[in-house]
């Protein structure tokens, strides 16, 4: 299978990619059929020097069925060659699988009650962690001690 994917190159901290397209089986910086564009991650987005693309042979290679990585459908995307991919961008990323799967979940109730039932319900949270805070200074409380002469 062909695949539009980015090459590396460069120095150590200071990568530069090629976009390339390459048998599926071959190594990441290995073998590839074409070169068809640049991309230098080091630099504002803001700067056309960042991405070079070659329009015509990449619309030619996804004509004979290559397929982007995630990351070069992205590129594509925002060079408007092709539309922007859904997947690719997950802002959950960073929080740890188990904290993801408890906040989903507060959110799935939060949409299925009305939001009239949910203000109440975040009232009746707090007097609970007041009685729980009020209680544990209670049993670090320990009687005075006595000093033996």
């Amino acid at each position: 299978m062909l695949k539009l994917r980015l090459s590396r190159g460069g120095t150590k901290k200071r990568p530069v990619y090629k976009v390339v397209v390459a048998d599926s089986r071959f190594a990441r910086d290995g073998r590839f059929i074409e070169k068809v564009g640049f991309f230098n991650p080091l630099l504002p987005k803001e700067k056309k020097e960042r991405i070079g693309l070659e329009a015509e042979r990449i619309k030619y290679w996804l004509g004979q069925g290559a397929q982007p990585t995630t990351r070069v459908a992205r590129i594509l995307g925002e060079n408007e060659l092709m539309p922007m991919p859904a997947n690719g961008n997950n802002p959950q990323k960073a929080i740890p699988k188990k904290d993801r799967k408890k906040e989903g979940s507060e959110e799935g109730k939060k949409e299925e009650a009305p939001k009239t039932e949910a203000a109440p319900a975040k009232k009746e949270e707090a007097p609970k962690a007041d009685a729980k805070t009020e209680a544990a200074p209670a049993k670090k409380e320990k009687a005075p001690k006595v000093e033996k002469k």
